[in-house]
């Protein structure tokens, strides 16, 4: 099983950067970002207690459920028994029907997310990827996992049709994962911190207080951390008083691809 190495993390990185929408699903891909949103205190209610990003559960649910609240976080199967689909027979305390919240509990218990703690671009794609299985990799390098990236510029064509058996011409129908978490963070739902693989940043807008959130007349927590680092990118000349302003915002535009949220011109 591969590790989450410097190079590895570095490839997740630059194809998320460069990752493009196709134009052929990205009225798809918007409505499906748009019912994660919608649904965030849900997610919020398994995700926040084990210390998950909510938007992680929310794709996880596109992914695996269609993002149908009937269904098991697991695999899709309906919550009215216990799954019959791998991994077979979950939840294995309780009686059916399950509530979501119950299936999805386990569920994230049975992938061990509660006990993975990088939540960084790379390591919420080496994550999903890891759960998906590491086939593409190992046998079929040159194919970018459809999981991941179906729907984008990094995924043309080459699947399998089921277990074992491959074809190199099949094209993957379904929106991967990484292109939800593109179209959310372009939407301004995914944290700041997830965006960079920086400690010092990350633990600077991600700890207690922080509030990202624009807001030209409060000195927010983390607020001067976060203008050091845009200062560092070409072009960027910002006051580090803290004042998370329009100038701020329109550089954390620049770097991230979109405003701060409460900024009116992400409207």
């Amino acid at each position: 099983m591969p590790t989450l190495s410097a190079a590895l993390r570095a490839e997740y990185q630059q194809l998320f950067d460069t990752c493009q929408i196709n134009p052929d699903v990205a009225s798809v891909v918007n409505k499906q970002a748009s019912q994660i949103m919608g649904s965030e205190a849900r997610y919020r209610g398994v995700a926040d207690p084990i210390g998950v990003p909510w938007y992680v559960v929310g794709v996880i649910h596109a992914m695996e459920a269609g993002l149908d609240f009937k269904c098991h976080l697991h695999n899709g199967d309906p919550l009215t028994r216990r799954t019959v689909n791998v991994p077979a027979g979950r939840p294995k305390t309780g009686q059916p029907p399950f509530s979501w919240e119950d299936s999805a509990n386990d569920a994230l218990a049975f992938d061990r997310y509660p006990q993975w703690t990088d939540w960084s671009i790379p390591g919420i794609l080496f994550k999903w990827e890891s759960y998906n299985g590491w086939g593409y990799r190992t046998y079929h390098p040159e194919v970018k996992s459809p999981y991941l990236w179906a729907s984008t510029n990094q995924y043309k064509c080459g699947k399998y049709v089921k277990d074992g058996l491959w074809s190199p011409t099949a094209v993957s129908k379904q929106i991967g994962a990484a292109a939800l978490l593109r179209r959310l963070a372009e939407k301004g739902a995914v944290d700041a911190a997830s965006h960079t693989t920086q400690p010092k940043l990350a633990d600077a807008i991600a700890g207690p207080g922080a509030a990202l959130r624009y807001n030209p007349k409060v000195v927010a927590p983390g607020g001067i951390a976060l203008q050091h680092f845009l200062n560092q990118f070409p072009g960027v000349f910002l006051r580090e008083d803290g004042k998370l302003g329009d100038l701020t915002s329109a550089a954390y535009k620049q770097v991230f691809g979109h405003y701060l949220l409460g900024d009116p011109r992400a409207a």
